[in-house]
C-alpha cells in the first residue's frame, strides 16, 4: 500500500496543497502531510519515521508541530501494535478484549516513540516491539484476572498458552503436560501450577444456569450453593453454655433468668434483689465476663 503524502516549505497551517491534501506548519521542517497515517504500509512506516524521529528530537514538547510529528509517528506505526497484539489473541479472555488489547499496546509504542534515540543506530521496529509487548502482559497481569495469582504463574500462563499453539500447529493436537514441560524446559509440576492458575483468569457467573443447554428457567449455581444458617450457630452456643451455667450459683442464675428470660431491666432486677441498679450491673458484667470465658476455653 503506497499512501499519498504532501511536502512543505513554509505554507501557512490551513491552507490547501494540491487536491485532498493539507500542508502542515513551518515547524515541522517541510515534512510531508500524510492524509491517513495510520494507512502506511509497514515497509513506508519504516521508511518515513526516521525523517520524523529526526525532527521530533528538535521540536520543543508541547507545539502544534511537535504534536503533529508525534501524533503522526504514532498512527505509521500502528502495524507494530496489531502484529503484538496478534500474538495475545488465544490468551483465555473474551474475543470481544482484543480492541483493549490493542489500545494498551498503543501506550507501549508511544512510550517507544518519547524514548526512542536516532543516535543508537537500532531499528525502531526493534526498540518498540518489546515495549508494545511489555505493556500488553502487564495488561494481562494486572487488570484482567478474575483472582489474584503470583505474577510468575501470570506470566507462566501465557507462555504455557503460546507453547500450546506451537505444539498444536506442530502435533495437530492438544500437546500433554510431558510435552509442554520439555517444549518450556520446565518441570511437569510447573506447567502443571501454570495450567491451574490459569483458572483464575476467569470467573463465572453465579447467575448463569447449572446447564447451559436448559433455557433461562434452569436453576442458576447460587440456587445450589448452600447458606449458613444463623440457628445453627445458637442452637450450638447453648448446648456449649448449658454445662457453664450449670455452675453458677443460684443467685447469679436467678439474675440471668430475670435479665435474659423474663427481659426486666436492670433497675427492676435491683428491686427484686433489693439491691443498687450498678450493683445488678456489675453482677452481670461479671456473670457474663465468666461463660464467655468458658465459652472460648471450649473453642
Amino acid at each position: 500500500m503506497t499512501t499519498a503524502v504532501s511536502t512543505h516549505t513554509g505554507t501557512r497551517h490551513g491552507q490547501r496543497q494540491g487536491q485532498g491534501h493539507r500542508t502542515v506548519s513551518s515547524g515541522t521542517g517541510g515534512l510531508p502531510y500524510i492524509a491517513e497515517a495510520s494507512k502506511v504500509a509497514p515497509r513506508d512506516a519504516k521508511a518515513l519515521s526516521r525523517p520524523f524521529f529526526e525532527r521530533l528530537a528538535v521540536l520543543e514538547e508541547g507545539t502544534h508541530a511537535y504534536q503533529y510529528v508525534r501524533n503522526t509517528l504514532v498512527e505509521m506505526n500502528l502495524s507494530l501494535v496489531r502484529y503484538a497484539a496478534a500474538r495475545f489473541r488465544n490468551r483465555g479472555g473474551d474475543p470481544s478484549e482484543m480492541e483493549d488489547i490493542v489500545q494498551v499496546g498503543t501506550i507501549g509504542l508511544i512510550k517507544a516513540i518519547d524514548r526512542f534515540d536516532l543516535s543508537r543506530e537500532v531499528e525502531f521496529t526493534t526498540f518498540a516491539v518489546p515495549y508494545i509487548v511489555g505493556e500488553i502482559k502487564r495488561f494481562f497481569r494486572d487488570a484482567t484476572w478474575a483472582v489474584h495469582v503470583p505474577r510468575r504463574l501470570q506470566e507462566l500462563r501465557i507462555d504455557i498458552a503460546q507453547a500450546k499453539e506451537r505444539l498444536f500447529a506442530r502435533l495437530d493436537r492438544d500437546p500433554t503436560v510431558a510435552e509442554l514441560a520439555e517444549h518450556l524446559g520446565l518441570g511437569e509440576d510447573e506447567v502443571i501450577d501454570g495450567l491451574i492458575a490459569g483458572n483464575g483468569y476467569t470467573a463465572g457467573s453465579l447467575d448463569q444456569p447449572s446447564d447451559p443447554a436448559e433455557d433461562e428457567s434452569a436453576r442458576s449455581l447460587a440456587d445450589a450453593l448452600g447458606d449458613e444458617d444463623p440457628r445453627l450457630q445458637l442452637a450450638e452456643d447453648l448446648h456449649a453454655l448449658t454445662p457453664l451455667v450449670r455452675k453458677l450459683d443460684r443467685r447469679d442464675r436467678r439474675i440471668l433468668t430475670l435479665r435474659f428470660v423474663h427481659e426486666k431491666t436492670q433497675s427492676e432486677i435491683g428491686e427484686e434483689l433489693g439491691v443498687s441498679q450498678m450493683h445488678v450491673s456489675r453482677l452481670l458484667a461479671r456473670i457474663l465476663g465468666r461463660l464467655r470465658t468458658g465459652l472460648i476455653g471450649q473453642a
